[in-house]
Protein backbone atom coordinates (compact mmCIF):
# COMPACT_ATOMS: atom_id res chain seq x y z
CA UNK A 1 0.00 0.00 0.00
CA UNK A 2 1.26 3.26 -1.18
CA UNK A 3 2.15 5.85 1.83
CA UNK A 4 0.08 9.01 1.90
CA UNK A 5 1.56 12.32 2.01
CA UNK A 6 0.14 13.05 5.36
CA UNK A 7 1.25 9.55 6.44
CA UNK A 8 4.89 10.52 5.00
CA UNK A 9 4.69 14.13 7.16
CA UNK A 10 3.74 12.62 10.28
CA UNK A 11 6.80 10.21 10.12
CA UNK A 12 9.19 12.77 8.96
CA UNK A 13 8.22 14.81 12.07
CA UNK A 14 8.25 11.79 14.60
CA UNK A 15 11.99 10.79 13.02
CA UNK A 16 12.51 14.68 14.44
CA UNK A 17 11.03 14.28 17.14
CA UNK A 18 13.24 11.50 18.45
CA UNK A 19 16.49 12.77 16.63
CA UNK A 20 16.20 15.53 19.42
CA UNK A 21 14.95 13.51 21.81
CA UNK A 22 18.05 10.99 21.69
CA UNK A 23 20.58 13.54 21.30
CA UNK A 24 18.92 15.35 24.60
CA UNK A 25 20.45 12.86 26.39
CA UNK A 26 23.78 11.93 25.27
CA UNK A 27 26.31 12.45 27.57
CA UNK A 28 29.93 10.54 25.87
CA UNK A 29 30.58 11.44 22.71
CA UNK A 30 33.47 10.40 19.88
CA UNK A 31 34.05 12.81 17.39
CA UNK A 32 36.07 11.69 14.30
CA UNK A 33 37.75 14.27 12.08
CA UNK A 34 39.20 13.07 8.50
CA UNK A 35 42.42 14.43 6.84
CA UNK A 36 40.37 16.88 4.28
CA UNK A 37 38.44 18.42 7.79
CA UNK A 38 42.10 18.83 9.10
CA UNK A 39 43.81 20.08 5.97
CA UNK A 40 43.69 22.74 2.89
CA UNK A 41 44.02 21.03 -0.45
CA UNK A 42 47.62 22.25 -0.58
CA UNK A 43 48.25 19.33 2.49
CA UNK A 44 49.28 22.11 4.79
CA UNK A 45 47.23 21.92 8.09
CA UNK A 46 43.93 24.53 8.38
CA UNK A 47 44.98 26.52 11.55
CA UNK A 48 41.32 28.01 11.28
CA UNK A 49 39.47 24.89 11.33
CA UNK A 50 41.78 23.16 13.96
CA UNK A 51 41.21 26.07 16.35
CA UNK A 52 37.17 26.36 16.29
CA UNK A 53 37.12 21.87 16.99
CA UNK A 54 39.15 23.07 19.47
CA UNK A 55 37.22 25.41 20.98
CA UNK A 56 34.27 23.44 20.52
CA UNK A 57 35.38 20.72 22.50
CA UNK A 58 36.43 22.58 25.19
CA UNK A 59 33.54 23.70 25.35
CA UNK A 60 31.37 20.52 25.35
CA UNK A 61 33.50 19.45 28.13
CA UNK A 62 32.87 22.41 30.20
CA UNK A 63 28.92 22.09 29.90
CA UNK A 64 29.61 18.45 31.19
CA UNK A 65 30.12 15.95 28.40
CA UNK A 66 32.85 13.17 28.13
CA UNK A 67 34.43 13.72 24.48
CA UNK A 68 37.13 11.40 22.68
CA UNK A 69 39.09 13.03 19.58
CA UNK A 70 39.66 10.70 16.82
CA UNK A 71 42.08 12.25 14.68
CA UNK A 72 43.45 11.58 11.19
CA UNK A 73 45.45 13.44 9.29
CA UNK A 74 49.23 12.17 10.74
CA UNK A 75 50.26 10.74 7.16
CA UNK A 76 48.55 14.28 5.41
CA UNK A 77 50.19 16.25 7.69
CA UNK A 78 53.36 14.54 7.24
CA UNK A 79 53.04 15.08 3.87
CA UNK A 80 52.68 18.87 3.84
CA UNK A 81 56.02 18.78 6.23
CA UNK A 82 57.81 17.48 3.23
CA UNK A 83 56.10 19.30 0.54
CA UNK A 84 54.47 15.83 -0.93
CA UNK A 85 51.59 16.34 -3.24
CA UNK A 86 50.53 12.54 -3.38
CA UNK A 87 50.34 9.84 -0.69
CA UNK A 88 53.48 7.75 -1.12
CA UNK A 89 52.45 3.74 -2.19
CA UNK A 90 55.64 2.70 -0.61
CA UNK A 91 55.19 1.50 3.23
CA UNK A 92 58.50 2.67 4.68
CA UNK A 93 57.69 6.47 3.54
CA UNK A 94 53.66 5.58 4.83
CA UNK A 95 54.97 4.99 8.38
CA UNK A 96 58.24 7.75 7.91
CA UNK A 97 55.12 10.80 7.18
CA UNK A 98 53.02 8.97 9.89
CA UNK A 99 55.94 9.54 12.38
CA UNK A 100 56.21 13.05 10.96
CA UNK A 101 52.90 13.70 10.88
CA UNK A 102 51.64 12.39 14.41
CA UNK A 103 54.36 14.54 15.94
CA UNK A 104 53.33 17.48 14.43
CA UNK A 105 49.85 16.93 14.85
CA UNK A 106 50.04 16.36 18.82
CA UNK A 107 51.55 19.68 19.09
CA UNK A 108 49.43 21.83 17.78
CA UNK A 109 46.68 20.48 19.38
CA UNK A 110 48.40 20.34 22.53
CA UNK A 111 49.01 24.21 22.27
CA UNK A 112 45.73 24.97 20.96
CA UNK A 113 43.30 22.67 23.38
CA UNK A 114 45.65 24.38 26.34
CA UNK A 115 44.65 27.69 24.88
CA UNK A 116 41.72 26.89 26.26
CA UNK A 117 42.49 25.55 29.07
CA UNK A 118 41.77 22.10 28.07
CA UNK A 119 44.70 19.37 28.65
CA UNK A 120 44.72 16.28 25.93
CA UNK A 121 46.52 13.00 26.18
CA UNK A 122 47.70 10.68 23.31
CA UNK A 123 46.25 7.35 22.75
CA UNK A 124 47.72 5.16 20.06
CA UNK A 125 45.98 2.23 18.98
CA UNK A 126 46.40 -1.46 17.00
CA UNK A 127 44.21 -3.42 16.11
CA UNK A 128 46.14 -6.37 18.29
CA UNK A 129 45.21 -3.71 21.21
CA UNK A 130 41.81 -4.21 21.15
CA UNK A 131 41.80 -7.89 20.40
CA UNK A 132 43.79 -9.28 23.30
CA UNK A 133 41.46 -9.36 26.73
CA UNK A 134 44.16 -7.83 29.10
CA UNK A 135 45.25 -4.97 26.61
CA UNK A 136 41.56 -4.00 25.94
CA UNK A 137 40.93 -3.75 29.58
CA UNK A 138 44.10 -1.61 30.10
CA UNK A 139 42.99 0.56 27.98
CA UNK A 140 38.91 1.16 28.51
CA UNK A 141 40.79 1.89 32.06
CA UNK A 142 43.24 4.76 30.72
CA UNK A 143 39.89 6.06 28.95
CA UNK A 144 37.74 6.01 31.84
CA UNK A 145 40.24 7.54 34.02
CA UNK A 146 41.50 10.38 31.51
CA UNK A 147 37.64 10.96 30.91
CA UNK A 148 36.82 11.21 34.62
CA UNK A 149 39.87 13.78 35.03
CA UNK A 150 38.44 15.79 32.48
CA UNK A 151 41.11 15.24 30.09
CA UNK A 152 40.85 14.62 26.18
CA UNK A 153 41.85 11.60 24.74
CA UNK A 154 43.21 12.00 21.04
CA UNK A 155 43.60 8.86 19.56
CA UNK A 156 44.29 7.64 16.05
CA UNK A 157 45.70 4.00 14.99
CA UNK A 158 49.50 3.81 15.58
CA UNK A 159 50.61 3.47 11.61
CA UNK A 160 54.68 3.52 12.37
CA UNK A 161 54.05 -0.65 13.49
CA UNK A 162 56.27 -2.77 11.69
CA UNK A 163 55.81 -3.61 8.29
CA UNK A 164 54.86 -7.25 8.93
CA UNK A 165 51.99 -6.22 10.97
CA UNK A 166 50.92 -4.05 8.35
CA UNK A 167 50.77 -6.43 5.48
CA UNK A 168 48.90 -8.67 7.16
CA UNK A 169 46.30 -6.40 7.77
CA UNK A 170 46.31 -6.88 11.56
CA UNK A 171 45.10 -2.87 11.41
CA UNK A 172 42.17 -1.04 11.29
CA UNK A 173 42.77 0.31 7.96
CA UNK A 174 40.99 3.50 8.15
CA UNK A 175 39.83 5.83 11.72
CA UNK A 176 36.11 5.70 10.17
CA UNK A 177 36.29 2.15 11.42
CA UNK A 178 38.52 3.39 14.26
CA UNK A 179 35.76 5.76 15.74
CA UNK A 180 33.68 2.87 15.50
CA UNK A 181 35.88 0.73 17.31
CA UNK A 182 36.69 3.38 19.89
CA UNK A 183 32.70 4.02 20.22
CA UNK A 184 31.71 0.97 21.44
CA UNK A 185 35.07 0.40 23.60
CA UNK A 186 34.28 3.30 25.76
CA UNK A 187 30.63 2.74 25.80
CA UNK A 188 29.82 6.28 24.02
CA UNK A 189 26.01 7.27 23.27
CA UNK A 190 27.10 8.76 20.34
CA UNK A 191 29.61 8.66 17.15
CA UNK A 192 30.06 12.44 15.48
CA UNK A 193 32.46 11.60 11.85
CA UNK A 194 33.00 15.02 10.51
CA UNK A 195 33.66 14.27 7.01
CA UNK A 196 34.07 16.51 3.50
CA UNK A 197 30.78 15.91 2.40
CA UNK A 198 27.10 17.44 4.07
CA UNK A 199 26.12 13.67 4.74
CA UNK A 200 25.11 10.06 3.19
CA UNK A 201 23.29 10.51 -0.41
CA UNK A 202 21.31 8.29 -2.35
CA UNK A 203 23.96 8.63 -4.90
CA UNK A 204 27.79 10.39 -5.07
CA UNK A 205 26.75 13.82 -5.40
CA UNK A 206 30.17 14.57 -7.29
CA UNK A 207 28.79 12.82 -9.86
CA UNK A 208 25.41 12.86 -9.43
CA UNK A 209 23.96 16.42 -9.25
CA UNK A 210 20.52 15.14 -8.57
CA UNK A 211 21.81 13.15 -5.60
CA UNK A 212 19.51 13.42 -2.34
CA UNK A 213 20.75 14.02 1.43
CA UNK A 214 19.18 10.99 3.29
CA UNK A 215 19.06 12.39 6.77
CA UNK A 216 17.36 9.35 8.70
CA UNK A 217 18.77 5.45 8.26
CA UNK A 218 17.44 3.19 10.75
CA UNK A 219 19.04 0.28 8.83
CA UNK A 220 21.94 -0.53 6.82
CA UNK A 221 21.02 -2.89 4.28
CA UNK A 222 22.25 -3.89 0.94
CA UNK A 223 19.87 -1.31 -0.75
CA UNK A 224 21.78 1.32 1.59
CA UNK A 225 25.06 0.03 0.92
CA UNK A 226 24.76 0.66 -3.16
CA UNK A 227 24.48 3.73 -2.54
CA UNK A 228 27.64 4.44 -1.74
CA UNK A 229 30.53 4.90 -3.86
CA UNK A 230 33.90 6.59 -5.35
CA UNK A 231 37.37 6.77 -2.96
CA UNK A 232 38.71 8.82 -0.34
CA UNK A 233 40.51 11.79 -0.62
CA UNK A 234 44.22 11.90 -1.98
CA UNK A 235 45.88 13.03 1.18
CA UNK A 236 43.07 10.64 2.94
CA UNK A 237 42.15 7.01 2.92
CA UNK A 238 37.81 6.98 3.75
CA UNK A 239 35.22 6.72 1.68
CA UNK A 240 31.65 6.33 2.11
CA UNK A 241 31.52 2.69 2.36
CA UNK A 242 34.40 3.23 5.13
CA UNK A 243 31.59 5.40 6.64
CA UNK A 244 28.65 3.25 6.50
CA UNK A 245 31.00 -0.02 7.85
CA UNK A 246 31.86 2.66 11.01
CA UNK A 247 27.59 3.41 11.01
CA UNK A 248 26.95 -0.55 11.26
CA UNK A 249 29.97 -1.40 13.90
CA UNK A 250 28.17 1.32 16.17
CA UNK A 251 24.10 1.23 15.63
CA UNK A 252 24.79 -2.47 16.25
CA UNK A 253 26.25 -1.86 19.77
CA UNK A 254 23.21 0.62 20.24
CA UNK A 255 24.93 4.08 19.91
CA UNK A 256 24.00 6.67 17.34
CA UNK A 257 25.80 8.15 14.80
CA UNK A 258 26.00 11.20 12.60
CA UNK A 259 27.73 12.17 9.31
CA UNK A 260 27.97 15.53 8.26
CA UNK A 261 30.17 18.08 7.28
CA UNK A 262 33.48 19.29 9.51
CA UNK A 263 34.11 22.56 7.51
CA UNK A 264 32.34 24.60 10.37
CA UNK A 265 33.15 22.67 13.31
CA UNK A 266 30.86 24.76 15.44
CA UNK A 267 28.22 22.61 13.94
CA UNK A 268 28.68 20.26 16.74
CA UNK A 269 26.73 22.06 18.81
CA UNK A 270 23.62 22.04 16.34
CA UNK A 271 23.77 18.19 16.05
CA UNK A 272 23.74 18.24 19.79
CA UNK A 273 20.45 19.98 19.81
CA UNK A 274 18.85 18.00 17.72
CA UNK A 275 18.83 19.74 14.77
CA UNK A 276 18.90 18.57 11.18
CA UNK A 277 22.10 18.18 10.11
CA UNK A 278 24.04 15.90 8.33
CA UNK A 279 22.64 11.83 8.59
CA UNK A 280 21.18 10.50 11.54
CA UNK A 281 21.87 6.81 11.79
CA UNK A 282 19.61 5.20 14.72
CA UNK A 283 20.81 3.00 16.58
CA UNK A 284 19.23 -0.22 17.65
CA UNK A 285 18.27 -0.77 21.05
Amino acid sequence: MMQTLSEFVEEVQLMEELRREYLKNVKRIVIKVGTSTLTHETGRINLLRMDRLAMTISELINEGYEVILVSSGAIGVGMGKLSLKERPQVMGMKQALAAIGQCELMNIYSKMFASYNQIVAQILLTKNDVDDDIKKRNIENTFEHLLEKHVLPIVNENDTVSTDEISSMDHFGDNDTLSAVVAKLVNADLLIILSDINGFYDSDPRENKNSKLIDTVTEIDDRVMRCAGGEGTKLGTGGMVTKLNAAKIVINAGIHMVLANGCDPFIIFDILRGEKIGTFFVAKR
